[in-house]
């Protein structure tokens, strides 16, 4: 079965969902590894340093989006770590996915539209297609 899960979270409502997609498969096998990555996008992260009054407070303050989450997974006991890595979200999560063993990739989608999607891009579609592993997009 899946040992190690990758959960790609920001905090939204669709990354919870996909979080607790996430833990229904957990919850299986007594030994899988969920790793919740967090992307801090490089592009949003000079603003946000710019409205902060300190690194420690936007350390925490992105810390707390991850907060329901974790909740999710210390209520039922299942094994986790997080990572908080800096750069573009789609390559991250690639890069992460391809390199460190994952057997299923979770991640929500944000439910853009056709036209939205050609024109925007989206995250879980890059991951969708370049991760080497299973992915599951949670709607």
């Amino acid at each position: 079965m899946y040992q190690h899960i990758l959960l790609a979270a920001d905090g939204s409502q669709n990354s919870i969902r996909a979080a607790k997609e996430a833990l229904k498969i957990a919850l299986i096998h007594a030994e899988t590894l969920v790793t919740i990555i967090f992307i801090i996008d490089m592009e949003k992260a000079k603003t946000d340093v710019l409205h902060s009054s300190s690194n420690e407070s936007l350390y925490m303050e992105r810390r707390r989006k991850l907060v329901p989450i974790e909740e999710l997974f210390n209520e039922h006991q299942v094994r986790y770590k997080v990572e908080i890595i800096h750069g573009s979200p789609g390559p991250e999560i690639i890069k992460y996915a391809n390199t460190q063993n994952v057997d299923l990739v979770v991640i929500g989608s944000r439910g853009l539209n056709s036209l939205q999607e050609m024109v925007l891009g989206s995250v879980s579609h890059k991951v969708m297609k370049r991760v080497q592993c299973p992915a599951m997009l949670v709607k």
